[in-house]
C-alpha cells in the first residue's frame, strides 16, 4: 500500500532523508521510528505531496506520489503534528467544511460526518466549539478530518504529542481500532506507542534506513544475546567487575544506575546473577529482560549492533 525505494530529500548541503526504502501492507499499522531530527516528519511530507523529493521514488495506493499528487491526495488522510483546527467552529461543522474541502459529495457529507464523529469517539462533544474540547478531544478531532474522505492510508504525524497518560490511552486504543479498514504509518519517537500499537516498524536516525519489519522478525533478527539489567543499591565499577567473573558472562557494562549483563543466547544465568548479588550483599533493587523493542532501538541509532 505503501512502497518508498531510495528516497532523498536535500535541504542544500543538508540531507535531511537519505536513499530511504521500506514497504507497508494494506491493512497494517507501522510506526516510523526514530529520536527527533531522524527525518520522520520529512518522509511523512513527502509521502503526503507537501514536499517535494530531490530523487527516489514513493507510491501511495498503487500512485506515484509524483506523478499523480492529486490521487495520492485523495487516498490519504493526513494529521500533522500541528493539528489544523478552527477553534471556532463547533466539531461538526468544522468536519462538514473538511469534508467539502476535500470534495466528498454532497449527498454523502452528512452521513461522512456521522462516521468519523462515531469511528473518534466525538458523540459527547459534536456541538461544542473546539476551542472550548480538550486538547484529547481535539487530537480526536485531528484524527476524524483525516478520516472524512474514508482514505485507503492514513499518515499520523506524532499523534499522542501534547497528551496526558490517559488521554494517550484514549488515542491509541481508536488508532488501533481502525487497524484492517485502513491502512496507517505513524511517526514517533515514543517507544511504547510502536510496541502498543503497531505490527511493524521503519527506523530512521539522521535520516538512514537503520531497520524495517516486523518487531517480532526485528527482533529475532537483531538480538544475538540474551540478558537482563539489574538495579542495585549502590551500581558501579566494582560491582559491574564481580559480574564479569560469572562464568558464561560475555558483557557486562554500567548504564547510568543500572548495570547490563549479556549472556550468549540460548543460556539463561538469571539465577547465577541474582545468586551473586544476593551472596555479595549488593542490595538487589530489580533485575528485568534487556531483550525487547526498547534495547533493540537503542542498539539501531547508536550503530551498535552486533557488540
Amino acid at each position: 500500500m505503501i512502497e518508498v525505494r531510495e528516497l532523498t530529500k536535500r535541504y542544500g548541503e543538508l540531507v535531511a532523508v537519505r536513499d530511504l526504502t521500506f514497504n507497508v501492507e494494506a491493512g497494517h499499522i507501522w510506526g516510523l521510528l526514530g529520536p527527533n531530527a531522524a527525518g520522520k516528519t520529512t518522509t511523512m511530507r513527502i509521502l503526503t505531496g507537501y514536499l517535494p523529493a530531490t530523487s527516489g521514488r514513493a507510491t501511495v495506493a498503487g500512485f506515484d506520489v509524483f506523478e499523480k499528487p492529486d490521487d495520492v491526495k485523495r487516498s490519504i488522510g493526513y494529521l500533522p503534528e500541528a493539528v489544523p483546527l478552527y477553534l471556532d467552529m463547533t466539531v461538526v461543522s468544522y468536519l462538514a467544511f473538511v469534508a467539502e474541502i476535500k470534495q466528498v459529495p454532497k449527498a454523502r457529507r452528512k452521513a461522512a460526518v456521522a462516521r468519523v464523529v462515531e469511528s473518534a469517539g466525538l458523540a459527547e462533544v459534536s456541538r461544542r466549539l473546539i476551542k472550548n474540547i480538550s486538547r484529547g478531544y481535539k487530537q480526536r478531532v485531528g484524527i476524524a478530518q483525516a478520516m472524512i474522505h474514508d482514505p485507503k492510508v492514513l499518515i499520523l504525524d506524532e499523534p499522542t504529542i501534547g497528551l496526558d497518560p490517559a488521554q494517550i490511552r484514549e488515542i491509541r486504543e481508536l488508532i488501533r481500532g481502525l487497524r484492517g479498514e485502513h491502512t496507517i504509518l505513524l511517526s514517533t519517537h515514543i517507544l511504547p506507542e510502536v510496541t502498543q500499537v503497531c505490527d511493524g516498524v521503519v527506523i530512521i536516525n539522521q535520516g538512514r534506513l537503520m531497520a524495517s519489519g516486523s518487531l517480532a522478525d526485528l527482533t529475532a533478527s537483531f538480538e544475538k544475546r540474551d540478558g537482563i539489567l539489574v538495579r542495585l543499591r549502590r551500581g558501579g565499577a566494582e560491582e559491574a567487575a564481580l559480574f564479569r567473573g560469572l562464568p558464561g558472562i560475555e558483557k557486562v557494562a554500567v548504564e547510568g544506575d543500572e548495570i547490563r549483563i549479556e549472556w550468549s543466547r540460548g543460556r539463561d544465568l538469571r539465577d547465577d546473577v541474582a545468586r551473586l548479588a544476593l551472596d555479595k550483599g549488593l542490595g538487589l533493587r530489580e533485575m528485568r529482560s534487556m531483550a525487547g523493542i526498547e534495547d533493540l532501538y537503542m542498539k539501531i541509532v547508536s550503530r551498535e549492533l552486533g557488540q
